[in-house]
């Protein structure tokens, strides 16, 4: 790797979109129009890597179409924070970055901390972790699995959670991690890591579709599938009767509301749909309602309470845990500011001994959440019982490393870095609105030809 003073040149920003809404594929009850999109960004640097190539680092934030060019917008305010920033430093402490960006008096003004900017911030913060593993030579998971635990708690803000999770008490759980580790790597690259997969439960699918495709999985080797939920009683009842019938009494099947419910509502649907055993019940009602959580879960069990891909911070996270409102916790690799801000959740999941199943459905983040879960089994946890990672089976085909699958299981990544590089054809193709599948789709439109 070149050494010295390289450093960052351009930050290079992309409103990529596909049009998945034709096929309802990642349709709920809420979003029933998805178009799977990316605001997706490239730190270039001057430096090169030990085969003369330009060293880049990729990040992107998921939306799912309209509003894509405003969370563009918010990465690219970002910009003059990292043009210029020498890249040895830059990848030696990812955090004092990552502090930056979230302490800006006047950014965080327009948070804070949540909402578009604190994902614009993620995906920066990501960029730079998928540089640093490329410089190192390293999967993100890996570079993380070997650092030292001091590094790792030097790498988190523990401002706003100090009352559930101190340094001192994250020194001791990555400490203690780290025991066995070098088996568990070994064990990880033979074996990978658990997943389940929500590409049969649609909300959009036809019976016969969902039928077929949960089969499949099965045959695939997955142990778990979700059904979405929460339109309409009667048709929830008979796509759950369908995969359960589908799958047989053994494969575990989550349902997700996506936010869809009153309190109230959530516990009389899901008591609805006891019958067919629901694993759990993600995303019930408002993700901010805590205390509606905590009511959830209390008038729900055993039917497990999940949320967290839309929970907007760590400090939501610690609130979760310390009302007791949820039995699965979902952190989302693009919600949050990124992976430092996603350290800190997996720390507080695991002082308070609750599995995490990360959200990974949409545009790269199974490729990106991967890393968190692999590293949460090698160096902190050191468990993957009642542990997946979401699965679906999307536009993986775009990126340079995408994910890889066998018997159910997600293969730990080899390629230095966060796994986010897209291939320069799929941003050239589906940039929004001169890529030139929309420009072809345009034309299509004006000429009045059904695609």
């Amino acid at each position: 790797m070149s050494v010295g003073r390289a450093r960052v040149v351009a930050l290079d920003t992309y409103d990529i979109r596909f049009p998945t809404s034709r096929e309802h594929d990642g349709s709920d009850a809420m979003n029933p129009d998805p178009d799977y999109s990316a605001a997706y960004l490239v730190l270039r640097t001057d430096a090169v890597d030990g085969r003369g190539s330009a060293l880049s680092g990729h990040g992107f934030a998921f939306t799912i179409g309209r509003g894509n060019e405003v969370q563009v917008a918010a990465i690219d305010a970002l910009r003059e924070h990292v043009v210029g920033l020498e890249v040895d430093s830059l990848c030696a402490d990812p955090g004092v970055l990552s502090r930056a960006l979230v302490g800006d008096s006047q950014l965080r003004w327009l948070g804070p901390e949540k909402g578009v900017m604190q994902m614009a911030i993620g995906a920066v913060v990501n960029a730079v972790w998928d540089l640093a593993g490329k410089r190192a030579g390293k999967p993100v998971w890996q570079l993380l699995a070997e650092a030292s635990p001091e590094w790792l708690v030097s790498q988190i803000d523990f401002r706003y959670i100090e009352d559930a999770l101190s340094p001192a008490e994250a020194l001791d759980l990555l400490t203690v991690g780290r025991v066995g580790a070098a088996e568990r790597i070994t064990q990880l690259r033979a074996q990978g890591y658990p997943a389940y997969t929500t590409s049969p439960g649609w909300l959009g699918y036809s019976d016969e579709k969902l039928t077929r495709l949960a089969k499949e999985a099965v045959a695939e080797g997955f142990t778990q599938i979700k059904l979405k939920v929460g339109a309409d009683l009667q048709d929830d009842v008979r796509r759950f009767r369908a995969a359960r019938a589908a799958v047989g009494p053994d494969i575990r099947i989550a349902i997700d509301a996506n936010q869809r419910w009153n309190v109230q509502a959530a516990i009389d649907w899901v008591k609805a749909l006891g019958e067919f055993e629901p694993y759990w019940i993600e995303e019930p009602t408002s993700p901010d309602d805590v205390l509606g959580h905590a009511a959830i879960r209390r008038g729900v069990t055993p039917v497990k309470v999940a949320t967290g891909e839309h929970v907007q911070n760590r400090i939501v996270f610690k609130q979760l845990l310390q009302a007791g409102a949820i039995d699965i916790l979902q952190l989302d690799s693009a919600r949050v500011a990124g992976v430092n801000e996603n350290l800190a959740i997996l720390l507080l999941a695991a002082k308070f001994g609750v599995p995490v199943c990360p959200h990974a459905g949409g545009v790269g983040l199974c490729e990106l959440v991967q890393h968190l879960s692999m590293f949460d089994y090698v160096a902190l946890t050191g468990s993957t019982q009642n542990r997946v990672i979401e699965f679906v089976d999307h536009l993986h085909e775009h990126f340079t490393e995408p994910v890889r699958m066998n018997a159910g299981r997600y293969t730990a990544p080899t390629a230095p870095g966060f796994s986010a590089q897209m291939h320069p054809e799929s941003i050239a193709t589906y940039t929004y609105p001169g890529g030139t599948f929309w420009l072809e789709d345009l034309r299509r439109l004006n000429e009045g030809v059904t695609a």
